[in-house]
């Protein structure tokens, strides 16, 4: 025991010195503190969080928050507002501008730790990460993914992909389609990556563990002041945690604060635990087709949201 607290306080040490080697000179976290860094990385990866939640996940003083947050308001970052379910607790949000500050924190670290790991040779880099994985497994207590452990993010280079192949995959799998629809989410992917306006369209990543385990695209529909939300999709085994129900959260509030008036979307009737998270949200059928593709003999469906019509 005693040689293993010693471990652990040495590589605490190392790692701190490490963290702190990142940031010199660089000024990673300016013009915010760290503290305040990682409350906007909070709240950049939860759609609509309340300050008591926030206060918990990050050990901070009530005072000590209140005090960031004030700040935030002041800059223009976030908005407060009464919890949507529990009246006795302030909901926090951020704003467009929000958005832009915590992507900017974000891009610094993404690059600061592509700098570190660029001295690290290619063969050793799984070897790290699994050893990082390891110490979370094992100081976590082994327990099992808890909704908070849940990150919701902006892809990087390799997710675009990814949403392609897991959606081919997934589908296949649990549905017997074809090739045809892996041809599809190719054709919507490259039309965003290649050209998609981010004032209007967002793509979000759910990450749990350092893996992506969902995801959705909020793009603009050919409706005028419509959005469209496309290829919802939570990974079988991180099923149960409330994922889907925040990434349908993430595009209603996104096509909210763009503007949209409503939002829309295609499914197909055997997608049976989509359409219960987007009647959650307030969505309603407004039509649907039988019709044959990618494989199988199917029924279409169209729903759609009036964000003119329903409460934020």
């Amino acid at each position: 025991m005693a040689m293993t607290v010693q471990d652990i306080r040495s590589f605490s040490r190392f790692y701190t010195n490490v963290i702190g080697a990142l940031d010199y000179g660089r000024h990673l976290y300016v013009p915010y503190t760290l503290t305040e860094s990682r409350v906007l990385y909070e709240l950049a990866h939860a759609p609509r969080t309340d300050a008591a939640d926030l206060r918990a996940q990050l050990h901070l003083d009530a005072g000590y928050l209140s005090r960031i947050l004030n700040r935030f308001e002041e800059d223009g970052l976030v908005e407060r507002g009464p919890s949507e379910t529990d009246p006795r607790r302030r909901s926090v949000t951020l704003t467009g501008r929000g958005r832009e500050a915590a992507a900017l924190l974000d891009e610094r670290a993404r690059e600061t730790v592509g700098a570190m790991l660029a001295t690290v040779p290619a063969e050793d880099r799984p070897r790290l990460a699994e050893a990082m994985r390891t110490v979370r497994e094992i100081l976590g207590g082994g327990r099992a993914p808890r909704p908070e452990d849940v990150v919701l993010r902006d892809p990087v280079p390799g997710d675009l992909g990814w949403i392609v192949q897991r959606n081919a995959a997934l589908y296949a799998a649990e549905y017997g389609w074809n090739a045809d629809y892996e041809g599809l989410v190719a054709r919507i992917v490259a039309d965003y990556g290649e050209d998609h306006d981010p004032r209007l369209e967002r793509t979000w990543i759910a990450e749990l563990d350092g893996r992506p385990v969902g995801c959705v695209m909020c793009v603009r529909d050919d409706a005028p002041g419509a959005a469209r939300l496309r290829l919802l999709l939570v990974e079988p085994d991180a099923r149960g945690l409330g994922i889907g129900d925040r990434l349908v959260g993430a595009v209603v509030g996104f096509a909210r604060e763009a503007g949209y008036r409503e939002v829309v979307l295609w499914t197909n009737d055997v997608l049976a635990a989509a359409r219960r998270v987007y009647q959650r949200h307030g969505f309603v059928l407004v039509a649907e087709k039988p019709h044959r593709s990618f494989g199988r003999d199917l029924v279409g469906q169209d729903w759609r949201l009036d964000l003119l019509a329903t409460p934020e």
